[in-house]
């Protein structure tokens, strides 16, 4: 059983299966049925959190607190995490978008949990959860409203790359907000 999902998460024909992208979303029921039915979404869409009907993004970014929360505040630990996270993110979130044939769908989390996680990685080991609060709403506001490059890199970039890759730079984005107003307020 192990082995026939492993086979299927890696089988690149079910991967590149010829679907077309299209920013048409799925209806929510075939949506559901297609997320449960292959492992590769399951980590993509947040472990169901994607599946939420409102505000699936920010539901999706949770995960990244518990994350950061729950980690020891080492850096290089943090820094292996995120990277780690981030390489397979495109892989993960690649083989999903390709699977359901909707490029970024806003379903998949993946990427806002590695983006909350670094935005997190901003804080010091010791922060008030005010602090953690502040940062969800920055990286959840740089995620939203993608300032610039990130709207262009999130339309101009195909695939795992273009998904993760906009999520990595709103996290910068909070990032260097959430510095500047605990240098203001600290």
């Amino acid at each position: 059983m192990a082995s026939a999902i492993a086979f299927r998460i890696l089988d690149l024909s079910t991967l590149h299966n010829g679907a077309r992208m299209s920013d048409k979303p799925l209806q929510h029921g075939e949506l559901v049925r297609q997320v449960m039915r292959h492992p590769v979404h399951w980590p993509a869409f947040g472990f169901g959190l994607g599946l939420m009907p409102f505000a699936p993004g920010t539901w999706g970014s949770l995960p990244g607190i518990a994350l950061w929360w729950f980690l020891p505040k080492d850096t290089f630990l943090q820094a292996a995490v995120a990277l780690g996270g981030f390489v397979f993110g495109i892989w993960l979130c690649g083989a999903s978008a390709r699977l359901i044939g909707v490029h970024d769908h806003g379903g998949i989390v993946w990427d806002e949990i590695i983006g909350m996680f670094l935005t997190l990685m901003a804080l010091p080991a010791a922060a008030d959860p005010a602090w953690v609060l502040v940062a969800f709403v920055l990286f959840r506001i740089a995620d939203i409203w993608k300032p610039w490059p990130i709207r262009d890199l999130d339309h101009r970039l195909a695939g795992g790359l273009g998904i993760m890759l906009d999520d990595v730079i709103a996290a910068l984005y909070a990032a260097l907000m959430l510095l500047f107003l605990q240098r203001m307020f600290i």
